[in-house]
């Protein structure tokens, strides 16, 4: 499957719990399909995202599309806003 949603299950943070369901929201929406992968169930899991992401700091949500960095949450949204989701995710 190409599009890959980095994810928590295990946050304290309302923003990120937020950012991540408006995420599953438009993508199912838009019936592209998606994997989930749950960074909470392993540090390497969030080391992998990072790393991907290439930035030591990144929270979920983060998008790719195999391998390929997408973007964050700010700019999936702004994606949405410009109408561009499918450009955005690499499918186009």
């Amino acid at each position: 499957m190409g599009v890959k949603l980095y994810y928590t299950t295990v946050t304290a943070s309302r923003t990120v719990k937020s950012q991540q369901a408006q995420v599953i929201r438009i993508l199912d929406s838009k019936s592209i399909q998606y994997e989930l992968i749950d960074i909470s169930v392993g540090g390497e899991l969030r080391d992998e995202m990072r790393n991907k992401a290439g930035d030591p700091t990144a929270v979920p949500p983060q998008l790719f599309n195999e391998d390929q960095y997408c973007g964050n949450y700010e700019m999936f949204s702004d994606a949405v806003e410009a109408d561009t989701v499918e450009q955005f995710l690499k499918l186009a």
